[in-house]
């Protein structure tokens, strides 16, 4: 679903939102979509376990959960920081992929930046024995596969179409199905150049750019100026944002709007990767902060 995005701005741009975060409760956005696939794929393979990796209020590990128990798979999760072990309880993310059967493995930050190396993985075999392997971010060409539907015949009247992006995988399948006449630009979460090498693993176009200046400090920061613009985008549209990703993304684009980057009469359309099981466990951080909570309720 497409929602208009009613602001007037100059040089008659129109702006709209596609409303993944409406796909399922639980299982929403982009997670929905990178998941679709690998989960027919560890059906195929008959495996009764699904494994995965992410932190502590990891929109993917949260998920992975829900959709494993609904269906039928057990899941654990490769979570990073040890410390989190005795605060589960604590934490909103963690404690709904338990409630949901989720299994936990907890591990140093410098032993999870070795997620991806074979001897890593070997040892996850011998401890827990076979299993579906999903990485971190939910990022493989199956899930490119999965988003690569985000994208349908109604959406071509729009030249541009904005996301944010994390691991790769959303925007790769949006480049790899996009119209003809659209340039797709992604909003890195992250600080650094490495995400275009990424992308390029799974890319099969060159209608793409990065815009790298509003990732406000960096993966997981926010600060009292995104809070206020999430809370009045949310009380004028009723489109709640989460802070991770989203947020940071329709400020970009807005802000680009503003500084006249887009065309006259350019049509943008937002892609919402959902992530607002999250905004729960930031208003925790916003709290001891001091600082304003975000609205995420109608």
């Amino acid at each position: 679903m497409n929602q208009e995005i009613h602001i007037n701005f100059a040089n008659n741009i129109i702006l709209a939102i596609k409303r993944e975060d409406l796909i399922h409760p639980f299982i929403s956005g982009n997670k929905f979509r990178k998941l679709k696939y690998n989960l027919l794929q560890a059906k195929a393979e008959n495996k009764e376990t699904v494994l995965t990796f992410g932190g502590a209020f990891s929109n993917h590990i949260a998920a992975v959960a829900y959709a494993g128990n609904e269906q039928g798979f057990k899941t654990i999760g490769i979570i990073r920081g040890d410390e989190l072990f005795d605060k589960i309880e604590e934490n909103p993310t963690l404690k709904f992929a338990q409630e949901n059967g989720m299994q936990f493995e907890f591990v140093s930050r410098e032993e999870y930046r070795l997620k991806s190396e074979n001897s890593f993985i070997e040892k996850l075999k011998g401890k827990f024995g076979h299993f579906y392997l999903v990485p971190e971010g939910g990022t493989n060409e199956l899930a490119v596969k999965g988003c690569e539907e985000i994208l349908t015949d109604e959406d071509a009247v729009f030249n541009y179409v904005c996301c944010a992006v994390g691991t790769g995988g959303t925007i790769s399948g949006l480049i790899n199905s996009a119209h003809a006449n659209q340039k797709i630009l992604g909003f890195p979460a992250l600080k650094g150049d490495f995400l275009n090498d990424e992308i390029r693993i799974f890319a099969k176009k060159d209608n793409w750019n990065l815009i790298s200046d509003y990732h406000f400090g960096g993966y997981g920061k926010i600060n009292l100026e995104l809070i206020e613009f999430i809370n009045a985008f949310f009380e004028e549209n009723k489109v709640p944002l989460d802070p991770i990703y989203t947020g940071k993304m329709v400020f970009g684009v807005i802000d680009l709007i503003d500084k006249n980057y887009f065309p006259a009469n350019s049509k943008i359309l937002l892609i919402h990767t959902g992530g607002l099981q999250g905004i729960e466990g930031m208003n925790m951080k916003l709290k001891q902060k001091k600082l304003p909570i975000l609205k995420r309720n109608v």
